[in-house]
C-alpha cells in the first residue's frame, strides 16, 4: 500500500488508468445491455456511451484508490419498459459484472500470448515492466470488481439481482435491510479484523479465478 492509498504511489498511474477502463465498460455494458433489451432510460441520459466522465463516480473512485473496492455512478433503469421485467432485470444487472470477467479473460489473454511468443524480449526494460503491470492491474482490479459487485449489498449489481430473484413477498424484508446495509458494508470494509474474515478471503478468490482461466487459453496455445 502507498500510505493513505490501498495501491503504490509508484503504480497510481496505471492503477488509475485501467479504473477508468473498467467502470467505464461496466457501466456501459449495464446502460447498453438495457437500452437493446427496451429500456431507453439510460440512453436518453447519455449513459449508452464509453465516455468515461459520464460513468464515473467520485466517491466510489476515491473508495477505490483507498480501501480497495469502489463504484462508479448506478445506471438508471426502468424494469417496466422490458417485456419480462425480472428476468431482463437479472440480465442488464448481471451484464456489468460480466464484462468486468471478461476484460480479465483478455487481458490473461494477451498476458499468456506475450508469454509463449517472447514479444518482451525485444523491448525496453521500461516498456516490458509497464506492459506487465498493466496487465496484472487489468486482471486483479476487474476480477476484484466482478467479486465485489456480486455482493448483495446495495446499491451493488448482487443486491440488484437479489431484489429480482426473490418472491415479491420478502420485498418489505429487503428494504428493511437496506437501512443498515450502508452500516454493515462501512464496517466490513474499514475495520480491519472484522474485514480480514469477511471480505479479503472473498476477494482473495481472483488467483482461483485467474488460474481457472488461464488453463483453457494456456491449453488453446498449446503451453
Amino acid at each position: 500500500m502507498g500510505g493513505l492509498l490501498f495501491y503504490d504511489w509508484s503504480t497510481l498511474p496505471f492503477v488509475i488508468l485501467v479504473l477508468v477502463l473498467s467502470f467505464t465498460i461496466h457501466e456501459f455494458a449495464h446502460a447498453y445491455s438495457a437500452y437493446k433489451l427496451g429500456d431507453s432510460t439510460a440512453y436518453q441520459f447519455g449513459r449508452v456511451s464509453l465516455n468515461p466522465m459520464v460513468h464515473l463516480d467520485l466517491f466510489g473512485t476515491i473508495m477505490l484508490l483507498i480501501a480497495g473496492i469502489g463504484w462508479a455512478k448506478p445506471v438508471p433503469v426502468n424494469r417496466g419498459n422490458f417485456k419480462r421485467p425480472r428476468l431482463m432485470g437479472i440480465i442488464v444487472t448481471a451484464a456489468g459484472p460480466l464484462s468486468n470477467l471478461i476484460l480479465a479473460f483478455i487481458s490473461i489473454f494477451v498476458f499468456v500470448l506475450f508469454q509463449k511468443y517472447g514479444w518482451l524480449k525485444g523491448m525496453s526494460v521500461g516498456s516490458s515492466d509497464a506492459i506487465v503491470l498493466f496487465l496484472q492491474l487489468m486482471i486483479t482490479i476487474n476480477l476484484r470488481l466482478f467479486l465485489f459487485n456480486l455482493i448483495p449489498i446495495p446499491p451493488l449489481d448482487g443486491y440488484r439481482i437479489i431484489q429480482d430473484v426473490v418472491n415479491l413477498k420478502y420485498s418489505e424484508s429487503l428494504i428493511k435491510f437496506e437501512q443498515w446495509a450502508s452500516v454493515i458494508f462501512l464496517l466490513v470494509v474499514f475495520i480491519g479484523p472484522l474485514r480480514r474474515v469477511t471480505l479479503d478471503p472473498y476477494l482473495g478468490l481472483i488467483f482461483d479465478i485467474a488460474d481457472f482461466l488461464s488453463k483453457p487459453i494456456s491449453w488453446m496455445l498449446g503451453m
